[in-house]
């Protein structure tokens, strides 16, 4: 195993498009980490320079203590596993599983795929070709392509965007399962934030070719440090509505609309910077988990969508909705109705029109500034 770092990483295309912007991040040996991020973001130029299918116009790229940015792919001690399946069609699984290992002079290739497939649970295709296989069989066959390698680090990119929604589920935790089980140094590029947080021990986003942020699953979903990882993690996103911070009767409260929010002592408390922002716009962001039955809001119904085991409900709200794209944040979107989202028991009795008193967990509430479009914390 080992670990893999970038420092100071840029890709440069000939045409001046800057696809990867001086990128410092550090995969741990052993470590699963997930790069995430929309189209055109750079995560998946990232991967093939690690993997030397793409030359890095500056920087370094190190995969344990060697430094690889010469080193020929063939060299790198690494195994990708790609998109597309890649599978030689006019050879069996067990050929195309060990045609790398046969490359290579390996003796024992035999005994290595049949412990490889036995553990992917297709040690009873071996002998049948790719187009006799299933979607989700001929991605197994692809893993163990790259799993009977052994290599110091598997490159993942995007490998379960061609399957059907119930067998990405499946295949996540099968991979997930897998690396807990051979503790192989991960990288791995998809551009579903619910894979990458279910799958990465740490979850690197980004955008335009620039880290946002880098850290476990649980730490973006709760302290995001920019509007565009906020909106971009989670699922329903977060409501991120135009607000401003006022006094009022000596409390600060957060003003929304027509609205007001008083802000608790222990908020004020936890993040005294807010006191900085008194007769200032903010951009007020509310996850819809965190919106409950109570007295802090009075929003009417404009859509229910039952999900079964809870309902998302939207409301209509005169605070403006702000919008977060690829190339800029915190800009107000004035062509649509404002909403906010909220995700409330299934057993809730509410449709369109309803007036519904809402309650917010204020602790849970987030802060920006809009105009750089950073965490106020």
């Amino acid at each position: 195993m080992a670990s893999i770092a970038f420092s100071g990483v840029s890709k440069v295309f000939p045409d001046g498009t800057k696809a990867v912007d001086t990128l410092d991040l550090e995969v741990e040996d052993g470590g699963f980490t997930v790069l995430v991020g929309p189209s055109g973001s750079g995560k998946s130029t990232a991967l093939r320079m690690v993997a030397g299918l793409e030359e890095t116009s500056s920087g370094e790229i190190r995969i344990a203590d060697r430094v690889v940015n010469d080193i020929a792919p063939k060299d790198r001690d690494i195994a990708m596993v790609f998109q597309s399946y890649a599978l030689y069609p006019h050879m069996s699984v067990e050929d195309n599983m060990g045609f790398a290992l046969k490359m290579q002079g390996v003796k024992s290739r035999g005994e290595r795929v049949g412990g490889v497939a036995r553990r992917l649970g297709i040690k009873d295709l071996l002998a049948r070709r790719p187009r006799q296989l299933s979607g989700g069989q001929r991605q197994r066959v692809a893993l163990g392509r790259a799993i009977v390698r052994e290599p110091a680090a598997f490159l993942m990119d995007e490998p379960l965007s061609n399957l059907d929604a119930k067998l990405r589920v499946e295949m996540r935790a099968y991979i997930a399962r897998l690396h807990h089980e051979l503790g192989t140094t991960t990288l791995y590029v998809t551009h579903d934030q619910t894979e990458a947080m279910t799958m990465g021990d740490r979850v690197a986003v980004m955008r335009d070719g620039r880290l946002e942020q880098v850290d476990s699953p649980q730490a973006l979903y709760d302290r995001p440090s920019n509007l565009f990882v906020a909106a971009f993690i989670g699922s329903p996103a977060m409501n991120l509505l135009r607000g401003r911070l006022e006094l009022l009767e000596g409390r600060v409260v957060a003003v929304l609309g027509g609205q007001r929010l008083v802000l608790p002592d222990e908020v004020l408390a936890a993040r005294p910077v807010l006191g900085g922002w008194v007769d200032e716009d903010v951009v007020i962001g509310i996850r819809p988990e965190c919106l409950r039955l109570g007295n802090d809001l009075v929003l009417e119904v404009a859509l229910v969508e039952a999900l079964g085991s809870d309902l998302l409900v939207h409301f209509t709200t005169d605070a403006p909705r702000v919008t977060v794209s690829d190339a800029f944040d915190g800009e107000e979107d004035a062509g649509l109705e404002s909403r906010l989202t909220a995700r409330l028991p299934p057993d809730l009795n509410v449709r369109v029109g309803d007036r519904v008193r809402l309650g917010i967990d204020l602790g849970r509430v987030h802060f920006f500034d809009p105009e750089t479009g950073l965490a106020l914390c």
